[in-house]
């Protein structure tokens, strides 16, 4: 694996591939920094040709969900090897700090709502297959009428009837994955900021402490369906599509835990020491990763009055 990354990294520098020159800019011309450039290039070609990430723009894309370690090790990897072009810069800050930071990591991905995308695909196709057996059981109903055949037709019938109920069900199922699926885009980008700059802690950690063993970061999200609950999502006739599995009720009353945690986590502000100055922003703010400056900048202290619809961290009051 050593020698395709080097290749890779050679290759990248060799045509100036799109990806790695918008991630870690022109190749240089210094056999020095040229070494350096071809192994970061490696390092976040290794993970878009693990993972089959293919934008062009993007150089690695969002992190992988918990169920797949390998490729989340990559993606961490090539996030470090971004360094502070494109990632959050925590070179400067004190060994405590960078350990306080690596610690948020298992507090983001906790409330993180489950990776169900396997799920949302079985189900859509599923309701696919169930509206073409309804179509064929209505033709087959209509043709067995004309031709006088009323009992095979009332038979078509009632086996259209079942499939439109799979139908329902199969949709209603996907409601429910595909809210969960939109919560957990909401998730990515309310917490991309924090999550990275935790793996960005943890890499700065090792760069500095070669010799120190350090726990993996782990991720704490919740674990993926088991092979027994997305096999209760092959309906099989109408009487499986009136059952609804607890683990199903159980993400849709977690959609509701989700709605009412976000904003709370939005609304919450940086109070500053000053009781005469404002807040000092949010206390988590959205990061886009395309800011060449580092992350991790003195806060400016605003003038303005609080908007009365924000809370301030540490929950203090004027």
């Amino acid at each position: 694996m050593d020698a395709r990354k080097d290749r890779i990294g050679e290759h990248a520098a060799e045509h100036a591939l799109p990806w790695a020159a918008g991630a870690l800019g022109l190749v240089p011309g210094d056999s020095v920094d040229l070494l350096e450039w071809r192994q970061r290039a490696a390092s976040i070609g290794a993970w878009r040709e693990l993972s089959g990430y293919d934008d062009p723009a993007d150089p690695i894309g969002p992190e992988p969900a918990a169920a797949a370690p390998d490729k989340r090790a990559a993606w961490h990897e090539a996030l470090a090897a971004l360094g502070p072009v494109d990632g959050p810069d925590v070179r400067g800050l004190p060994d405590g700090r960078l350990l306080h930071l690596r610690d948020t990591y298992p507090i983001e991905t906790a409330w993180a709502p489950p990776w169900v995308g396997d799920e949302l695909r079985q189900v859509r196709g599923g309701a696919r297959e169930a509206d073409l057996a309804v179509a064929r059981a209505d033709a087959e109903a209509a043709a067995a009428e004309r031709s006088g055949h009323h009992q095979e037709a009332a038979r078509h019938r009632v086996l259209a009837a079942s499939y439109r109920a799979m139908s329902e069900a199969y949709r209603d199922r996907e409601r429910v994955f595909a809210g969960v699926m939109a919560d957990r885009a909401d998730w990515e980008a309310a917490t991309r900021a924090q999550r990275h700059l935790a793996v960005a802690a943890d890499a700065e950690l090792r760069r500095r402490h070669p010799g120190q063993r350090f726990t993996p970061l782990r991720s704490a999200e919740p674990s993926a369906a088991a092979d027994a609950q997305r096999a209760e999502l092959s309906l099989a006739d109408a009487q499986d599509a009136r059952e609804v599995g607890q683990w199903i009720k159980d993400l849709d009353a977690g959609r509701r835990r989700f709605a009412t945690r976000l904003p709370d986590r939005q609304s919450l502000m940086l109070p500053a020491e000053d009781p005469d100055y404002g807040d000092l922003g949010q206390a988590f703010p959205a990061w886009t990763g395309s800011s060449r400056d580092a992350i991790l900048q003195p806060p400016k202290p605003a003038t303005r009055h609080r908007s009365p619809g924000k809370r301030r961290l540490g929950g203090g009051s004027d």
